[in-house]
């Protein structure tokens, strides 16, 4: 597993990562407790929490794009209403022809 946390994380990267932790606790589980257990769960709990962090930072910078993205498109609709209004007039003919041949 990696343990560095300054590298970036894919959504698919931690997730195949928390699946490989549950596999790892399941099979904890079911194996009888050991002098060594301890030990596992404590290491489990720190991948666990590492991962978590990791989550939250994605978490937070896709929050962040999607209110920049949100702020941006508000601005370029309030300065420009009547384009804005024409696309989005353009964009609904649009998908209704095309939603209208599909249901024929």
């Amino acid at each position: 597993m990696k343990n560095n946390k300054d590298a970036a994380h894919t959504p698919k990267e931690l997730l195949s990562e928390l699946q490989a932790l549950v596999v790892e606790a399941e099979t904890m589980m079911a194996d009888s407790l050991t002098e060594h257990s301890t030990e596992a769960l404590s290491n489990l709990r720190a991948r666990f929490g590492a991962a978590q962090e990791r989550f939250g930072e994605l978490y937070d910078g896709a929050k962040k794009k999607v209110v920049a993205g949100a702020k941006y498109t508000d601005t370029a609709i309030r300065e420009n209403p009547y384009q804005s209004m024409a696309i989005a007039l353009g964009v609904g003919v649009l998908v209704g022809v095309l939603v209208g041949r599909r249901s024929k």
